[in-house]
């Protein structure tokens, strides 16, 4: 039986305090809040907040005009969410061991005033993470949203915000048959939800929540969130901005950038192999296989698309090494085909921070999603897709999984979204 929250909060409010103004002031609540990804973007706001870390890593920073662009400002981000162990986060974050001491020391205190809410999980789809910090097992789904509802009314009203983002940092579940009718209509997802139906995910059902409160929704993970027609149906018809799903951060993001060079040079690639070590908790939840084949589908569709011809020899592997913890390996050897039929090899190794990576990513979808949302633009917002690995399409079309035309894309977008806000904020000022 799933575990479900009770919606009533954590004994301290899950927030960090903020010197921006309060029109300023973004909520963002996330889903695996004392995950190693989740508390290093907490940590290193603060860290940027106090004036011991500047903005390297965050790719909308450098940005120019960013500070008068619309998005929210850095320290004007306030973070809530829920999580399935209880601990505050700075003991989460020591135990993830992602911050050097004197940057744990800097932030321990602010960190330790923040407590997780109760989480919804449900061990069938993620057998890999359990946790106790979860209430309630007898409530039906519908109550369980309700909850999960009443989390971020909470949330925003105890910390004065007007506005708040939903960022999935959990472990990555199981999928679904996506096939499902229940999936399909957002008539047919509700009515699922009130016969507790057991094949909705708990990603999905955070997503489920977090539309119906008017709340854009990020899923950083490979997990099924919002994206299937039910609840793209459902966010277009109320409004809401999506973008998802998996973090491209690492080995994907660099294959993105390799791929097409190779493509246009007119180099083959026979085959690539790629293999990754990693020792954190989102490694630890990979060992169960339907967890692992989630993660797999998202990794490994991207280099068809931007070769333009099926690669039979793509292998992607990921192997939890507990040693490593958070200081991920990844090795990637492509055999390639060039001239006169010559075979040449091309062999990368990244040593990397997983949530170094990924935790200013997670920052700046927020941002993008509250922007949206500002704007009017409802619905999947695809050109966020430079952010994911498996990007989400308004028509379910395959994504372009090309960095750099993405990231033209996604340019565009953005400067389409300032000039719309300027506009609309103008207009709203306007005392005629």
């Amino acid at each position: 039986m799933p575990s479900l929250s009770t919606g009533d909060g954590a004994t301290q409010p899950a927030s960090i305090s903020t010197s921006a103004d309060a029109s300023d002031r973004l909520g963002v609540a996330i889903v695996g809040l004392g995950g190693a990804v989740a508390t290093t973007a907490v940590a290193g706001i603060e860290l940027i907040r106090a004036g011991q870390a500047g903005l390297d890593g965050l790719p909308l920073a450098a940005l120019p005009g960013e500070p008068s662009a619309g998005l929210a400002p850095y320290d004007g981000l306030v973070f809530g969410g829920w999580d399935l162990y209880d601990g505050d986060l700075a003991s989460a974050t020591r135990h993830h061991s992602v911050l050097d001491l004197a940057q744990y020391e800097a932030t321990r205190e602010a960190l330790s005033q923040i407590t997780p809410w109760p989480a919804y999980g449900d061990d069938r789809f993620c057998r890999g993470v359990t946790g106790t910090h979860c209430q309630a097992a007898d409530l039906g789904l519908r109550q369980s949203v309700d909850a999960l509802r009443a989390d971020l009314r909470q949330f925003k009203e105890d910390n004065e915000l007007g506005r708040a983002v939903v960022i999935n940092l959990a472990s990555t579940e199981s999928w679904p048959d996506l096939d499902a009718g229940l999936f399909q209509t957002a008539d047919a997802f509700q009515a699922a939800i009130d016969a507790d139906d057991e094949q909705v995910p708990p990603a999905m059902l955070y997503a489920y929540a977090a539309i119906l409160e008017g709340c854009p929704y990020g899923n950083f993970t490979p997990s099924v969130g919002a994206d299937v027609p039910a609840l793209v149906e459902l966010a277009e018809r109320e409004g809401v901005p999506l973008a998802g799903k998996d973090g491209k951060t690492g080995q994907t993001f660099i294959k993105t950038l390799m791929a097409p060079g190779l493509r246009d040079r007119a180099l083959r690639v026979e085959g690539w192999f790629s293999t990754n070590i990693l020792g954190n908790r989102d490694g630890e939840a990979l060992r169960e296989a339907g967890s692992l084949a989630s993660k797999i589908g998202t990794k490994g569709s991207v280099l068809d698309q931007i070769l333009g011809y099926p690669v039979e020899d793509h292998v992607v592997k990921i192997n939890y090494y507990r040693p490593r913890g958070d200081a991920k390996e990844a090795w990637d050897n492509v055999d390639l085909v060039g001239f006169l039929g010559q075979r040449m090899q091309l062999k990368v190794n990244f040593l990397c921070r997983d949530s170094i990576l990924a935790a200013p990513l997670a920052i700046e979808i927020a941002r993008c999603l509250d922007l949206a949302q500002r704007a009017g633009r409802g619905g999947v917002q695809e050109p966020m897709g430079v952010f994911f690995k498996g990007p989400m399409t308004a028509d379910g079309a395959a994504p372009e999984h090309d960095f750099g035309k993405q990231q033209t894309a996604f340019l565009n977008w953005l400067g389409g979204l300032r000039v719309r806000d300027a506009a609309v904020a103008s207009t709203t000022n306007d005392p005629e």
